[in-house]
């Protein structure tokens, strides 16, 4: 069994307040938990209104799919949300 965690940090250029913030992230999470049946929570910088840190986690039995799947999710968020800029992303297995 393998558990794979994808942290993901965000720069939310267009956020003005905390709201602004919140409503971006809680869209990423959504569409995130939809489009790859990932679980995904806010772990760090929760009172940073330009800035998120997610998680996105998986467990599998297969280790590449796993990470591919980590992957795919980092380069979705780089490539569709144009709310939001990729800055890091980091793909743990355990």
């Amino acid at each position: 069994m393998v558990i794979a965690i994808c942290t993901l940090e965000l720069n939310i250029p267009s956020a003005a307040s905390l709201k602004d913030k919140r409503q971006i992230v809680k869209s990423v999470i959504a569409r995130l938990r939809n489009e790859f049946n990932v679980s995904v929570a806010e772990v760090d910088r929760l009172d940073s209104w330009q800035t998120a840190v997610l998680a996105a986690v998986t467990v599998s039995s297969d280790r590449d799919y796993a990470h591919g799947l980590m992957t795919r999710v980092a380069l979705w968020v780089e490539r569709t949300r144009l709310d939001c800029d990729l800055v890091d992303y980091e793909i743990e297995l355990i």
